[in-house]
């Protein structure tokens, strides 16, 4: 399977691995330890070095409870970030966001991936992003980052996100993004509680039958310390787990924190899995 964003094919023959570069002062598990652009390039390039192969930069946190972020603070949180990371980076970087304006001046930067948790329902996203080379990733969410978790409903979890993801990808191929630039992302810990999230990685096949890659974000989510009762920082050794489950139902992108152990784990599943 292939996913083409920017100037980069990518041919998914084994899992890759998107490193997490959080410009942002308050994302719920490193907010603020990146928050300059010095020290988010250095973790970036650090990231590379431990074996990812995609950047995400992500300035304004979507955790549950969140509260919007100004487009000019987010726009000068990463367009720089970008535009360094472009100048001294050989792997595709990804523009975490679901602003229109951030995607476009992000683009232009230089970001290949437009990663929208927002799945381009905003006024003018999808046109962006067809008017580009850019690759993107569809997410599912139900609510808001602020709202998103106060009770989250569903009558069947897999068929509705499943339904959802279904619909943006007609959507986004009807606009003229080609499906060789789309991947998909069941949205982890975005307005689905426990229960949501167990199914959903237990039906994860469901969602490879809609034929694009899947992208899975579990690392340090609540559903890990849920099961384990870890907090965000003793939560490596679940998110591994839950990374190679991923991979050998399917996830073809695993965006983490924790990048070297997750490359070393994601090896073993290369290396057992059918050619």
């Amino acid at each position: 399977m292939k996913f083409i964003c920017g100037n980069y094919q990518l041919v998914l023959n084994r899992p890759y691995v998107m490193g997490i570069v959080n410009v942002t002062p308050d994302s719920f598990s490193d907010g603020g330890k990146y928050a300059s652009i010095d020290l988010a390039v250095a973790h970036a390039l650090q990231l590379v070095a431990e074996g990812a192969d995609i950047l995400d930069i992500g300035g304004e946190s979507t955790r549950p409870g969140a509260m919007p972020v100004a487009l000019e603070d987010e726009l000068k949180r990463v367009i720089p970030v970008i535009q360094a990371l472009k100048k001294v980076c050989q792997v595709p970087l990804s523009i975490d966001t679901y602003k229109p304006e951030v995607m476009r001046q992000a683009i232009a930067a230089g970001a290949d991936i437009v990663n929208d948790v927002n799945a381009l329902q905003a006024p003018g996203a999808l046109e962006i992003v067809a008017d580009s080379n850019a690759g993107v990733c569809l997410m599912h969410m139900q609510g808001t980052p602020h709202t998103m978790q106060q009770d989250p409903q569903y009558d069947d979890v897999v068929h509705e996100v499943k339904t959802f993801l279904e619909a943006r990808l007609h959507a986004a191929l009807a606009h003229g993004i080609a499906k060789e630039r789309i991947t998909l992302d069941p949205g982890f810990g975005f307005g689905k509680r426990t229960v949501h999230n167990i199914a959903l990685i237990q039906q994860l096949e469901q969602l490879t039958a809609l034929g694009r890659p899947l992208l899975v974000g579990l690392s340090r989510k609540s559903v890990l310390g849920a099961i384990t009762g870890n907090d965000e920082q003793q939560r490596l050794y679940a998110g591994i787990a839950a990374s190679v489950i991923s991979a050998m139902k399917g996830a073809k992108i695993l965006r983490v924190h924790d990048v070297k152990a997750t490359v070393d784990a994601l090896k073993i599943v290369a290396a057992v899995q059918p050619k």
